[in-house]
C-alpha cells in the first residue's frame, strides 16, 4: 500500500514535534516515531479504522492524545490528510482531499 501525505501535514508533524521537545528532550522524536509506527499499521489494514465522514477514517495515537485522519485515493494507496489534537474542533481538516 503506498502513503501519501497531505501537504499541511507535515507542518503540524513539525509543530508538534516542536512542541513536546520544548517540554522534553526527546519526546518530539518519541512522537513522530510513534505517528511512522501507526501510519503504516494503517497502511496494513486500512478497513479496520472507523469511518466519521463519507470516505474519511480516523486513528487514534495510543502514547499521545493525536488523532490521524486519512482516507483511500486508489485501491493501494491512502492519504493522510490530517493529524490533530483530540480537543481540537471536530471539523478541523475535514475538507482537505
Amino acid at each position: 500500500m503506498r502513503i501519501e501525505y497531505h501537504p499541511d501535514v507535515a507542518d503540524e508533524l513539525i509543530e508538534i514535534r516542536d512542541f513536546y521537545e520544548s517540554r522534553s528532550v526527546g519526546l518530539g522524536f518519541d512522537f513522530v516515531a510513534e505517528f511512522e509506527r501507526m501510519v503504516l499499521r494503517i497502511a496494513a489494514m486500512p478497513e479496520r479504522w472507523m469511518v466519521v465522514r463519507r470516505d474519511i477514517r480516523r486513528s487514534l495515537m495510543k502514547r499521545f492524545p493525536y488523532v490521524i485522519f486519512f482516507r483511500y485515493v486508489a485501491d493501494d494507496c491512502i492519504r493522510v490528510t490530517v493529524v490533530k489534537h483530540e480537543k481540537r474542533h471536530p471539523s478541523y481538516g475535514m475538507h482537505r482531499r
